[in-house]
């Protein structure tokens, strides 16, 4: 075993981890992957999110980093799905701060660009700068901002919004940075393996339940939490896949598995609910809610 040094500090980890990350080269996830893990790992590319739990699932990687919810846009249904039919323990999290730039192959004047190219959600959170400095610029969607910024290379009057990571991969300029709208844009990302991390004193916890669909359900399931004054970070109802107009249940809470006072609330709560199962108890991201 060799110590390595990550966003928690040291941990013993095999002589040579592997990291699943969303791709291509460049993306945001890929940049919250190696703010996590100092670069003291291999790097795997995956197509997307299913593969990341797949690589994991079989031993391919040791762990793999997957977006969960953003700030602005909401959680990452695919990646919400995926925890509830795998058996991988979430065992850190990252809250990311998005930052977008304008990228393009060389210093070039704003004037100039004629074709802006990104994800989506990127143009939509750059709107603003936009529609100000590049009214005439036709907008073009890529499959991800990483896609878009390799897509500018070699092009002398287009121009791409990512991050300054894909920027250095792909060799290209950063003409602006920091052009989203909203400067309150995070991302959390779910770190995941195959075993349950140690208790550090600083952590939360994850779960999913349903409940009878019965009046009061969910009030007497919460108030085990309530009743001992654990504190939860999150709900989020979501619709059971299998079971129409019923509904699951993803919640986070302070506190690590091995706390006596969760043991016994979730002991508890089993007898409230006709599902629980935990995600996995974590350190919480460091100024993360």
């Amino acid at each position: 075993m060799t110590r390595y040094l990550c966003e928690i500090g040291w941990v013993s980890m095999p002589s040579k981890i592997r990291v699943a990350y969303l791709g291509p080269r460049g993306t945001f996830t890929e940049q919250a992957a190696r703010s996590y893990f100092l670069d003291n790992a291999e790097f795997l590319e995956c197509k997307d999110i299913p593969e990341i739990f797949t690589v994991v699932s079989s031993g391919s990687a040791e762990f793999g980093v997957v977006p969960v919810e953003n700030s602005i846009e909401g959680s990452v249904n695919i990646a919400l799905d995926m925890l509830l039919e795998s058996e991988l323990q979430v065992s850190g999290e990252i809250d990311q701060r998005v930052v977008h730039n304008l990228i393009a192959q060389n210093e070039i004047a704003l004037s100039r660009i004629r074709v802006v190219v990104s994800h989506p959600q990127a143009l939509a959170q750059c709107r603003i700068f936009l529609k100000t400095n590049l009214p005439k610029a036709e907008v073009l969607e890529a499959g991800s901002t990483a896609a878009a910024v390799k897509s500018v290379m070699g092009s002398r009057d287009r121009a791409a919004i990512g991050s300054e990571l894909a920027s250095k991969i792909y060799g290209l300029k950063v003409i602006r940075r920091g052009i989203e709208d909203n400067r309150s844009n995070f991302t959390r990302f779910f770190v995941l393996s195959r075993s349950q991390s140690a208790r550090t004193g600083n952590d939360k916890t994850s779960i999913i339940f349903s409940t009878e669909h019965a009046p009061g359900a969910l009030y007497k399931a919460l108030g085990v939490f309530a009743d001992r004054g654990i504190n939860l970070t999150k709900i989020e109802s979501r619709p059971a896949r299998k079971r129409p107009w019923e509904y699951i249940f993803y919640c986070d809470l302070e506190g690590h598995v091995e706390d006596r006072v969760i043991k016994d609330a979730l002991k508890e709560l089993r007898g409230k609910t006709t599902f629980l199962k935990i995600l996995g108890s974590y350190p919480r991201a460091k100024g993360g809610t």
